[in-house]
């Protein structure tokens, strides 16, 4: 299949979006509510369809539930656990928010990296936790990425990539915002000796994340509706003093206006990956 046909826009928007709050049914099997469609999901159907309802609407998903959904069985392996993060300007109550998004999220940090193979191809992957402070990027996310993308360069292989981020971490102030530099060059570099690098932008990603790492890749996917932006749509609207689109900086409005190559939804993503990557290493289609 030619690499024109994966990258088409289609004519039709798809609906996705944002995760809502779990609710329970009066059977005592859990449930979701979905935003979109208003419906109260069962769990295990939801499970069952990859976190997507049936009108389409995408739920967030957790970093290893994705690199599980998409890496062939038992192929993932992590990378660089120690790495993580510390409270180096000692900012009031940061070291306590780092303990209860370890908590919450059951990560050590936003990020996790490693190798895995993808229909049989093998590659370097990373998944951002929303779970975890958002995803937000401080020292140690970036850290992370940086020393996958070295991992890669070295080794020759393709980065799969997939964002989710509210931007920079406040609480690390500069140090945060340097990580945006390190993981650039660390991709320019890795793309400099001509290896592929694909991302997956998830709901949302926006801030620093946005203006580094997530919209340098060679081929940009997103899920349908996530939030793809740099700075929020209300303050731009303050700023500018101007009214926006409804649909301004939804994965949709950023694909019509050619920041990204396709919306992809989450039940095809592991064959278009894996598609992808073969084509990269001169293989036949899948």
């Amino acid at each position: 299949m030619a690499l024109l046909n994966f990258l088409k826009p289609k004519n039709n928007l798809e609906e996705g979006g944002r995760t809502s709050a779990p609710v329970h049914s009066d059977v005592g099997e859990p449930e979701k509510n979905c935003p979109n469609c208003h419906k109260d999901i069962p769990m295990s159907r939801l499970w069952a369809n990859q976190l997507v309802c049936s009108c389409g609407y995408h739920f967030r998903m957790k970093a290893r539930q994705r690199i599980s959904m998409i890496s062939d069985k038992n192929s993932f392996r992590e990378l660089f656990v120690s790495v993580r993060s510390c409270n180096p300007l000692g900012f009031p109550g940061y070291r306590e928010k780092l303990e209860t998004s370890k908590t919450a999220s059951e990560e050590e940090e936003a990020v996790v990296c490693g190798t895995a193979s993808i229909g049989k191809q093998q590659c370097c992957i990373f998944a951002m936790e929303s779970t975890f402070m958002m995803g937000s990027m401080g020292s140690a996310v970036g850290e992370k990425i940086t020393s996958l993308f070295e991992y890669a360069t070295q080794h020759r292989l393709p980065v799969i990539g997939f964002t989710v981020s509210g931007g920079a971490r406040m609480q690390e102030g500069l140090l945060s915002l340097m990580q945006m530099a390190k993981t650039s060059a660390a991709v320019k570099q890795h793309s400099d000796v001509g290896l592929l690098y694909i991302a997956v932008l998830t709901d949302p990603t926006t801030g620093g994340v946005t203006a580094s790492f997530a919209m340098e890749a060679d081929i940009i996917l997103a899920e349908p509706s996530a939030t793809v932006g740099f700075a929020g749509k209300r303050v731009i609207e303050q700023t500018t003093k101007q009214s926006l689109p409804k649909e301004f900086q939804s994965a949709e409005f950023v694909l019509e206006h050619g920041f990204i190559d396709k919306i992809a939804v989450r039940k095809d993503q592991r064959k278009l990956l894996a598609e992808l990557l073969k084509m990269h290493n001169g293989g036949e289609s899948v």
